[in-house]
C-alpha cells in the first residue's frame, strides 16, 4: 500500500503564501568549482559543503521552515570521476554516522529518498537505523535525495499504483492525478513553495520534476561551500515578493487579501 497522501498537488488545490517558505528545496550546486578556485581537489568541495549542510538544516529550523528537502546526489552522479563519486558515499557514510544524534537534539526527522538499492549493504543499513531513529521528530523534516532522480520518482510511482490497482491496465482514461501522487517517493511532503540552486546554472536538473510544477525558482552564483544565513535571508526576501498566483489573476488575488 502506498503513504496516505497528506498533501494536494496545486494544481488540484491552491496552496497558501506563508511569509517563509514552509517547504524548501535546495540543489547543493558549485562543490567542485568551489574548490578548484582554490587549488584544491574537488573532494575538499564536497568536504566543505558538509559543513553548509549542518549551518542549513539548523538555520531553516530557526527561521520555522517545516520541510528542507537537499539533492545530495543525483542518479546522473554515477558518471562522474570513480574518485569522487567513492568520496561522496563515504562523506554520506560519515555524515550518517556522525550527524544523526545531533539531528534527534534538534527534532530533525531524517527521510533519504532515491533508488538506494544501488548503494552498499552499509550505506543502506545507516540509512534505515537513521530514519528509525528520527521518526518520533517533527520540528523539521529533512529530506536528502540520493541516488535520486525526478523522472525516476514518476516512473517508480507509475509502476507502484499500477501494480496495486491493475485494473487501470484496462482503463487508462481513468487515472487521474490524485491516483498517482500517493506513489511519489515524497507524498508525505507539501510541494515546495521555494527551490534554491546555488552555483549559478539555472536548470532544475531532474530534481523533484512533478512537484516543482508551481514552486518559485530562486538561482544564486554563489557557491554551496559559501552558501549562508544572509543568503537564505536573501532568498526568503525575494521570495515574498513573489505573486503566487496558481493560475488565478493578480485583479483575484487582489480580491481576496
Amino acid at each position: 500500500m502506498p503513504p496516505a497522501a497528506m498533501h494536494q498537488s496545486s494544481t488540484l488545490a491552491v496552496p497558501g503564501h506563508p511569509s517563509i517558505p514552509r517547504h524548501l528545496a535546495i540543489i547543493m550546486d558549485g562543490n567542485g568549482r568551489w574548490a578548484t578556485q582554490r587549488f584544491l581537489p574537488r573532494t575538499a568541495g564536497h568536504a566543505r559543503g558538509v559543513q553548509t549542510v549542518r549551518r542549513v538544516v539548523e538555520l531553516c529550523g530557526r527561521r520555522g521552515v517545516k520541510y528542507l528537502t537537499l539533492f545530495a546526489f543525483s542518479s546522473e552522479n554515477w558518471r562522474r570521476p570513480q574518485e569522487e563519486v567513492s568520496l561522496l558515499m563515504r562523506l554520506f557514510v560519515q555524515t550518517l554516522e556522525k550527524e544523526v544524534g545531533k539531528l534527534g537534539e534538534q527534532g530533525v526527522r531524517l527521510r533519504v529518498v532515491g533508488d538506494i538499492a544501488a548503494f552498499e549493504p552499509r550505506l543502506q543499513e545507516l540509512i534505515r537505523v537513521a530514519e528509525a531513529r528520527t521518526a518520533q521528530n517533527d520540528a523539521l523534516h529533512l529530506t536528502i535525495a540520493a541516488n535520486y532522480g525526478g523522472r525516476w520518482d514518476i516512473l517508480q510511482a507509475t509502476r507502484r499504483m499500477l501494480a496495486n490497482h491493475p485494473e487501470l491496465l484496462a482503463d487508462p482514461g481513468a487515472i487521474e492525478e490524485s491516483a498517482l501522487t500517493p506513489y511519489l517517493s515524497m507524498a508525505y511532503a507539501p510541494e515546495p513553495d521555494l527551490f534554491i540552486r546555488t552555483g549559478g546554472e539555472q536548470r532544475i536538473s531532474n530534481f523533484l520534476v512533478w512537484q516543482l510544477a508551481y514552486t518559485e525558482l530562486y538561482f544564486t552564483d554563489r557557491y554551496w561551500p559559501d552558501f549562508s544565513a544572509r543568503d537564505i535571508d536573501d532568498a526568503f526576501e525575494w521570495y515574498r515578493t513573489r505573486e503566487r498566483r496558481f493560475g488565478r489573476t493578480s485583479a483575484q488575488l487582489a480580491g481576496s487579501a
